[in-house]
């Protein structure tokens, strides 16, 4: 499945989820209706991934950072509920990116009216992506 598609399909169910529940809950509400959209989707997804730090072939920890969603193995979805995205917030999933050597970010914020407006869609660079 192409990262269009399946970021398409991460969209709508961010909008259903939001659609039922509205902003303003915790995360992890989000989190766990988010993998039952995504699994009803035929997607697979998996919950709070760890995702080790290693430098130079060493790792420094084998849980540094835990990814809220990684979809079809490829997009990472970071979520929040939150006043204001903040760019701490944007460098967060693009460090995910990078350490993960995924091409694709969502960081999708629930605590809008309206939903797309919550929606920062984040690319790891290919050249970037295969260096890890």
């Amino acid at each position: 499945m192409e990262l269009n598609e399946i970021s398409s399909k991460i969209i709508g169910a961010a909008i259903n989820v939001h659609r039922e529940l509205g902003p303003g809950l915790l995360e992890s509400v989000y989190r766990y209706c988010m993998e039952i959209e995504l699994k009803e989707l035929g997607l697979k997804v998996r919950c709070e991934v760890p995702l080790p730090v290693i430098y130079r072939g060493s790792p420094i920890t084998d849980n540094g950072f835990r990814l809220d969603l990684l979809v079809e193995e490829s997009v990472v979805v970071e979520l929040k509920s939150v006043e204001t995205v903040q760019p701490v917030h944007k460098k967060q999933l693009l460090t995910y990116l990078r350490l993960a050597a995924k091409p694709l970010g969502l960081l999708i914020n629930f605590n809008e009216v309206l939903l797309r407006d919550g929606i920062t869609r984040i690319i790891n660079t290919p050249q970037e992506a295969a260096e890890r």
